[in-house]
């Protein structure tokens, strides 16, 4: 088996786990079974990579009972809507393209009445997308923190702690806007366990985390005192009490609330599996919660490849190891790259010298880091082409070392998320 094949396999492995991963046949599904006809009016609100398509499936599903609404996308992640208005904005990092679309949902959900189902499609890149500052945080101090928790290393679930509790709209805040109408929110996840506080940092969701505990996160990786003083002081503010918590299990906001997760990586991976054996692969899917430093999980990925090689565990050859999840990248240098890609970069490192072995790594969503890519692809011949990789990883500049080898994976838009899918295939 040839390494060019091998490389053709991942992709279309990759391919396998998208397709399993629409969320507009989830949405449409999932709606087709309810009953509608009791609502006086339906809005449609949320944000994500993947709101175009929910919306889409939304109004296939729902056409003329849809009053109106609005969801926050990425920019060039949009679909032909007729009812359901596609706000564009920025991501990672939010703007004030964000913060405009976040105020006129708060208001939407706020007029919604008893009578009325305010229906709330979240997907993942939604705690971005959602920028509604708590008064007197600025756009421009939730960017400087939301930059600071990225090149921290911080996860995802300590991200959207912070988010949180400098929000007007997060943790269960968009569900007591909406109250007392009848709230659905269907939810694509793109976090570790699947927890419904965290997708989308809970907008519809009760809220497990505090403003003491934000704090602690904060402290942990150091950048309490670096963080705008006006966040320092809500947090503050709050754990003296002075500042409302977020609404939590016990709050009658939720009585008339529905959270639902419609699609999640653990259903891409298995779909991913599904094609790999068809193909020929003895596969195993390792775990859909891989979370950790970028490099030290590669390094692991590699360990496998290498085991797989000598001694035919945890398979025998031909094998494929698919993982999921969403690691960090603690940021040292001034490169261009995402997890993916320096998840790959990293691997081709350990990985180099080895036959018939090629490793692959893309977000779901199509975007990796602030580039065009989804990801990269690296085999045991990679550090032959180009051997200069370390200086590359220690600037974490995966994206320039991939360019000119044409080995970045790059899809466009997917109009979904579920996390990362990761593979290693051994010939």
């Amino acid at each position: 088996m040839s390494t060019q094949r091998l490389r053709k396999q991942a992709s279309s492995i990759f391919q396998a786990a998208l397709k399993a991963a629409d969320p507009a046949g989830a949405v449409a599904r999932h709606l087709e079974k309810r009953d509608t006809s009791r609502y006086r009016d339906i809005y449609v609100i949320g944000a994500g990579k993947a709101g175009a398509s929910m919306a889409h499936a939304a109004e296939r599903v729902l056409g003329r009972r849809i009053t109106g609404g609005l969801i926050n996308v990425k920019d060039g992640h949009l679909a032909k809507l007729r009812r359901i208005e596609l706000n564009e904005c920025g991501h990672p990092v939010p703007d004030q393209r964000g913060v405009d679309g976040a105020a006129r949902i708060a208001a939407i959900a706020e007029k919604a009445g008893k009578d009325d189902l305010v229906l709330c499609l979240v997907s993942g890149g939604a705690s971005a997308l959602l920028p509604l500052p708590a008064e007197p945080i600025t756009l421009e101090e939730k960017q400087a923190t939301t930059k600071l928790l990225l090149a921290c290393g911080a996860n995802i679930h300590e991200i959207n702690a912070i988010r949180k509790h400098i929000s007007r709209i997060k943790g269960g805040q968009l569900a007591r806007l909406a109250s007392p109408a009848t709230v659905e929110a269907l939810l694509l996840s793109d976090v570790i366990g699947d927890d419904l506080d965290v997708i989308g940092s809970g907008p519809t969701a009760p809220d497990a985390s505090t403003f003491a505990g934000a704090a602690a996160i904060l402290e942990r990786y150091g950048i309490f005192d670096r963080v705008p003083a006006a966040v320092r002081e809500r947090l503050e503010r709050g754990m003296r009490g002075e500042i409302p918590e977020t609404p939590k299990p016990a709050d009658p906001v939720f009585k008339r609330v529905r959270n639902t997760v419609v699609g999640s990586c653990k259903l891409a991976l298995d779909a991913a599996a599904k094609r790999a054996r068809k193909m020929g692969f003895r596969t195993l899917v390792l775990s859909s919660e891989i979370q950790g430093e970028t490099r030290e999980i590669a390094r692991m990925h590699a360990a496998i490849a290498h085991e797989i090689r000598k001694s035919g565990q945890p398979v025998k050859p031909p094998a494929c190891i698919i993982t999921g999840g969403e690691t960090t990248v603690t940021l040292k240098g001034q490169g261009l790259g995402g997890r993916n890609q320096e998840f790959v970069l990293a691997a081709a490192v350990d990985i180099a010298g080895l036959p018939g072995v090629v490793v692959f790594s893309a977000g779901t969503d199509g975007s990796d880091g602030p580039t065009d890519a989804a990801g990269a692809i690296a085999d045991g011949d990679t550090l032959r082409r180009k051997p200069d990789a370390m200086r590359y990883l220690c600037d974490n500049d995966s994206y320039h070392y991939f360019e000119p080898l044409d080995d970045l994976v790059i899809t466009g838009p997917t109009n979904t998320n579920v996390m990362d899918v990761r593979l290693v295939l051994v010939a």
